[in-house]
C-alpha cells in the first residue's frame, strides 16, 4: 500500500527519508531539496538508485521508474547500465575525451595529457575509435596492440594501459557490463624482448674531461647541461627552472613539488660554479622571461630533446639523465658520504617506511658539502 500522496510530497519539509513502499523513498535534504531514491536488495546486496528530483519527477513517474528498476534487478540486469544504454553509449574516442577531462586536474603538466592523446590517436583510434565502448572486445584490443607489441614495446605497454583505463572508466560508469580483459590480452601476445631500462650513463671518471669540452662554446643548452651535471638533477627539473626558485644569497634552488617526480618540494644546494652559471644566464636573460634556460622560442623552456641533441652533436653516446648515475657511482666508489645523503641529493623516495622516519630532515648541509666535492671533482684536471 502506498504511503505518500501528491500533497504529502509537495508539503514535505522536514529533512529525512520517507518511504512510499516497495523500496521507493522521498529524500528531503536539510536545504529543502527533494529527490527520489529506489532501494533494491537481492542476494544480500543492497543498492540505491537515484530516480531524480521530486521537482521534476512526479510521484506517479517515480513509482513507475521504481517498478522498472526492481524488474531489471530481478532479471539480473544492472539498472545503471540499462539507463546508460538508453542515454546513448559513447564511442571509444568520446569516452577518451571524458577520461582526459576527468584526469586533467590530477596531472602535473599538459605534456602528459598530450602523450595520452597522441598514443591513442595513433594506435587505438584507427582500430576502435568509432566503436562503442560496450562493443569493444578482447580480440579488438589484441589486434591493435599486436601491430606495435614487438616493434615499439614501451609504446605498446603505454597504449595497453591507456586503453584499459578508458574501458575501466566505461565499466565503472555503467557503459560496459564487464571490465576489459587486459591480463588475458597480454597473455595472448608474444613475450617482449627484455630491456635493462637504464639510461646510458657516462662513467664518472670521464666527466672531468667532458666538462672542458662542454665549455668550449656557450649556449643555454650547454649551460643547462652543466648545471644539471653539477646539481645531479633531472633534465626536466633544470629545463623548467624559473628565476623565482633561485636564492643566490643562500645558494639554494627550491624546486616546487608540482615539478618534482615524487611530488615533494626539493631544495638543492648550489656550488660556486652552479651559481656562476645562474649569474651568467641572468646576464643573457631576455626581458620578462621567467625561465632560466629558455629554448629557441625565447620565453618557453627548451625542448626535452635539446640536451640529448647536444650530446649527440658532441659525439657522446650518453643521456643527460645518465649523469645522475655518474654522480651516484662517484659517491659510492670515491667518497665516504652516506648513502642516505646521496639518495636525498637525487630526491629519491625511501621505500622502507622505518628508514624513512629517520630522514625527515633534508640533510641540507651534508648535501652541500657533498655537492661541492662533486663540483671540485668535475673540474679537476683530467688524467692523461
Amino acid at each position: 500500500m502506498k504511503r505518500l500522496s501528491v500533497s504529502a510530497v509537495k508539503s514535505a519539509s522536514r529533512p529525512g527519508r520517507f518511504s512510499d513502499g516497495d523500496g521507493l523513498y522521498l529524500v528531503v535534504q536539510p536545504g529543502g531539496s527533494k529527490s527520489w531514491v529506489c532501494r533494491v536488495q537481492k542476494a544480500g546486496n543492497r543498492r540505491d538508485f537515484g530516480i531524480g528530483s521530486a521537482a521534476k519527477v512526479s510521484l506517479g513517474d517515480a513509482r513507475e521508474r521504481a517498478r522498472e528498476i526492481r524488474s531489471q534487478v530481478e532479471m539480473g540486469l544492472d539498472p545503471l547500465f540499462e539507463r546508460r544504454k538508453a542515454q546513448g553509449i559513447p564511442t571509444f574516442r568520446e569516452a577518451t575525451a571524458k577520461v582526459l577531462a576527468a584526469h586533467r586536474k590530477t596531472w602535473k603538466n599538459e605534456k602528459h595529457e598530450a602523450q595520452w592523446q597522441q598514443s591513442l590517436r595513433d594506435y587505438a583510434f584507427p582500430h576502435i575509435g568509432n566503436v562503442r565502448v560496450n562493443e569493444i572486445t578482447g580480440p579488438m584490443i589484441r589486434n591493435l596492440l599486436s601491430e606495435i607489441w614487438l616493434s615499439k614495446p614501451e609504446t605498446a605497454r603505454r597504449v595497453r594501459q591507456r586503453v584499459g583505463a578508458v574501458l575501466n572508466w566505461a565499466y565503472s560508469s555503467g557503459y560496459r557490463d564487464s571490465e576489459a580483459p587486459m591480463q588475458a590480452i597480454t597473455k595472448g601476445l608474444p613475450r617482449q624482448p627484455k630491456q635493462d631500462g637504464h639510461f646510458a650513463a657516462m662513467p664518472y671518471a670521464k666527466v672531468p674531461a667532458f666538462i672542458p669540452k662542454l665549455r668550449e662554446r656557450e649556449s643555454f643548452s650547454r649551460l643547462a647541461l652543466e648545471f644539471a651535471i653539477l646539481t645531479a638533477s633531472r633534465s626536466g627539473e633544470v629545463r623548467g627552472a624559473t628565476w623565482d626558485e633561485i636564492d643566490l644569497a643562500d645558494r639554494l634552488w627550491t624546486i616546487p613539488k608540482g615539478r618534482m617526480k615524487a611530488n615533494r618540494e626539493h631544495v638543492v644546494p648550489l656550488c660556486t660554479r652552479a651559481v656562476r652559471i645562474v649569474e651568467r644566464c641572468a646576464e643573457l636573460r631576455l626581458p620578462g622571461c621567467p625561465i632560466i634556460f629558455p629554448g629557441v622560442r625565447g620565453k618557453q623552456p627548451m625542448s626535452d630533446m635539446t640536451m640529448s641533441k647536444l650530446l649527440k652533436e658532441m659525439g657522446e653516446p650518453f643521456t643527460a639523465h645518465g649523469f645522475r648515475s655518474s654522480f651516484r657511482d662517484w659517491v659510492s666508489e670515491e667518497t665516504n658520504h652516506p648513502s642516505d645523503v646521496a639518495e636525498a641529493a637525487l630526491a629519491h623516495i625511501v621505500a622502507n617506511k622505518t628508514e624513512a622516519a629517520y630522514r625527515r630532515g633534508n640533510l641540507l648541509e651534508k648535501r652541500r658539502m657533498m655537492m661541492n666535492e662533486w663540483a671540485a671533482y668535475c673540474e679537476k684536471e683530467p688524467s692523461a
